[in-house]
């Protein structure tokens, strides 16, 4: 039998539960509720060449909890979204509609598309009443990868509103294996979050805010609170995304029930790995198979994450399954980087206001970094604060698939093999990196506690093409942006406030 690992990976003194301003998660005097299942987002038109969509960020209200609605945003929903399928090879055309009364962005991380149009950071926004129409072909693994909104510096009230949803990217290996392929049947996704309920059940993000991280004592998970889910087959695949501002999450199932992870952020792992315990950071994604062999109906099963009950699974009938995973899932191909080439260093530090990448606060206007396109470069990211007292944070590069080569010298977590987008960093660790970009561009990396890219933990790198290596992009500046919000509701811009606003007003800086 292969191994099974019983411990969450990353270093327990520095888990969120020891921060200052922690919010335990409670359970909600809520009746249970059916788990929410995103509906997949039926195409405009698909050809055997080409697919069509259109994405809608809207405003709603959704019934949460009993009583009054409470106020969301969504892409095509009232709250989260619908799920999104892109088969890789595929032509990609994508519609962006904005029904809100300010401007968004709407950006798909995970997702190798040109920067910073196409991927969707603060350079591209589109405007309330306003469309803006993207297209891509996708060469990369299959992958669980999302939509979120990314208007710095209001990217956390955005999400925190709702805007985020699953981006499914589909390719024939992945098609080819015995895993679970029935969406909403026994491939299940489970968008991880947490919220704070106010007078008649609304959410106040500004109340709430806190600079290293807006957290909730309710977890939502895709929206619903104490969810439970209906089993019908003996094995689960559940796509589990940390789509929250802040928390971790550390899972396990009652029992200490054995699963087995098949995939990261980005990709396949190279091999299955089987845990009783999984830890997850923000903006991570993993692909897990349960096996309920061992229940029988009428039985209930029941997720944790650290000891508070999050989604109930109540066994039914099934038929035995006798599937096995193949030894080997995906043939991990490293880049090889150019020995000549210096290793990137990249230092994360500061907790509060206080944070920053390389000693520096995240400027729009400026270009932090430079790689060639196709050149595979290692990089060395450091988090600087201490064991005790700081946190771990989760660092992020749009535009790319990057590998984990090493922790402090030494070989990463056995469920990091595969390609991923988002690493969780330890206080005092260095994490190497082993990062290629394959198409040109503008891209944000910064730590995806949303709270502090907002607050200025995030630089920018430009990828150049070798064929236009004098090209520049229209980037937007934090004037603009300002006069634009200011505009939208109707204030003055001295009057302005938005999520990281404080972080450089409070150490004297200009955003």
């Amino acid at each position: 039998m292969s191994k099974v690992y019983s411990d969450y990976f990353f270093d327990e003194p520095a888990f969120n539960t020891h921060d200052g301003g922690y919010v335990p998660l409670e359970v909600a005097a809520a009746p249970a509720r059916p788990l929410a299942i995103p509906p997949l987002l039926k195409p405009d038109k698909e050809t055997a060449t080409d697919l069509y969509y259109t994405v809608t960020a809207q405003a709603g209200e959704t019934q949460i909890l009993p009583g009054a609605k409470t106020k969301t945003w969504g892409y095509n929903a009232s709250v989260l979204g619908q799920t999104i399928v892109f088969p890789v090879g595929k032509h990609i055309h994508v519609h962006l509609q904005n029904h809100l009364k300010e401007l968004t962005t709407f950006h798909w991380h995970g997702l190798a598309v040109t920067g910073p149009y196409v991927d969707g950071g603060c350079h591209a926004p589109v405007y309330p009443g306003e469309t803006s129409d993207i297209d891509f072909t996708l060469d990369q693994p299959a992958a669980t990868t999302w939509l979120h909104a990314h208007p710095c510096p209001s990217t956390a009230e955005q999400v925190w509103h709702g805007l985020a949803t699953l981006a499914l990217v589909t390719d024939d290996h992945i098609n080819s294996l015995p895993l679970p392929h029935d969406y909403g049947v026994n491939d299940i996704p489970l968008v991880l979050q947490d919220r704070r309920f106010h007078e008649n059940n609304q959410w106040d993000y500004r109340a709430d805010y806190d600079p290293d991280g807006v957290q909730g004592p309710t977890a939502l998970i895709n929206g619903t609170v104490n969810p439970y889910f209906d089993v019908t087959t003996q094995k689960l695949r559940l796509r589990i995304l940390d789509g929250a501002n802040r928390r971790e999450w550390r899972l396990h199932f009652s029992d200490d029930l054995p699963f087995t992870q098949i995939a990261g952020d980005s990709s396949l792992l190279a091999h299955p790995v089987t845990l009783t315990h999984l830890m997850m950071t923000c903006a991570e994604r993993a692909e897990v198979i349960v096996d309920f062999k061992d229940y029988k109906e009428g039985d209930t099963v029941t997720l944790f994450s650290d000891d508070v009950p999050i989604v109930s699974f109540r066994i039914h009938v099934f038929a035995p399954d006798d599937t096995t995973l193949p030894a080997d899932l995906l043939d991990v191909q490293a880049p090889l980087p150019d020995p000549a080439m210096p290793v990137r260093k990249v230092v994360m530090s500061g907790m509060d206001e206080a944070v920053a990448i390389d000693g520096k606060k995240f400027n729009m206007q400026r270009i932090d970094a430079t790689q060639q396109m196709g050149q595979a470069q290692y990089w060395d990211v450091t988090n600087t604060n201490t064991m005790h007292g700081g946190m771990v944070h989760p660092f992020h590069v749009h535009g790319t698939q990057f590998l984990v080569v090493s922790r402090n010298g030494h070989a990463p977590y056995p469920n990091e093999t595969g390609f991923k987008d988002t690493v969780g960093v330890n206080p005092g660790e260095t994490v190497r990196l082993l990062v290629r970009f394959d198409l040109p561009g503008v891209y944000m990396y910064h730590c995806h506690i949303i709270e502090h890219e907002d607050g200025g933990m995030m630089a920018q790198i430009q990828v150049i093409d070798p064929a236009e290596p004098n090209k520049t992009y229209k980037l937007m500046d934090m004037d603009t942006l300002v006069h634009a919000f200011a505009e939208e509701r109707g204030i003055k811009p001295e009057d302005l406030w938005m999520a990281g606003m404080d972080s450089y007003m409070k150490m004297g800086m200009k955003m």
